[in-house]
């Protein structure tokens, strides 16, 4: 019985690395709209076969993006060591940018409101965030009416226009970030933005933009 069951362990151990490698090619061009099914034929196995190893969909993006995601909390990190603070906060958000940019499946699960198994890794980089706006505040590099939940609604505004300008202008994105980093320096001459968001604004804006985890 034991030497039977190794080949099975195997298969088994095989169809999970290339369930996962599919899901990574299929998530980062299609994000959280790509299902089960999308997966399960581009890895070239039974639809079942994805759903005994990953009986959700929110299993197997736990699987694909958890190490990616703490890549961020890394650059969140790194970018609270720069002498300058406007520069780790620039730093930061053009490295996660480009990131988000090259792989739309990691811009959904940063982005989105209900993956909740991504809390560990959300309970690091919030306030790593938290202490990059506010070293940029104390240096008065930041504008003072810019706050932690400005951040996600770039990012999702810059990366959307990423991912729909591949065919022509990849690199576009990068233009309209750099206005965007550019109208949060503080500079007298600024008009008020008005009241800041709150983080229920985000989430609502946030749904709009990511599509549900919890679909197939």
């Amino acid at each position: 019985m034991t030497i039977e069951a190794r080949p099975l362990r195997r298969d088994a151990q095989r169809n999970r690395e290339r369930i996962i490698e599919a899901a990574h090619e299929v998530f980062a061009t299609r994000g959280f709209a790509a299902t089960l099914d999308d997966v399960a034929h581009h890895a070239g196995v039974g639809v079942g076969t994805v759903y005994r190893r990953f009986p959700t969909k929110e299993s197997l993006v736990e699987a694909v993006f958890t190490d990616r995601l703490e890549d961020m909390v890394t650059l969140a990190e790194e970018a609270l060591t720069a002498d300058s603070a406007w520069d780790g906060l620039v730093d930061f958000f053009r490295r996660a940018a480009r990131m988000h940019a090259a792989d739309r499946g990691l811009r959904d699960a940063a982005l989105s409101i209900d993956a909740d198994h991504f809390g560990q890794v959300g309970e690091h980089m919030l306030p790593l965030l938290q202490q990059i706006i506010d070293r940029a505040h104390a240096e008065g590099t930041l504008r003072p009416d810019a706050g932690m939940h400005d951040f996600p609604i770039i990012l999702a505004m810059v990366t959307e226009l990423a991912q729909n300008s591949t065919a022509c202008r990849p690199e576009i994105y990068e233009r309209y970030l750099s206005l965007l980093l550019d109208g949060l320096r503080a500079c007298p001459g600024h008009g008020d933005l008005g009241p800041q968001l709150t983080e229920a604004d985000v989430q609502a804006v946030m749904k709009e933009c990511v599509p549900p985890l919890k679909s197939r």
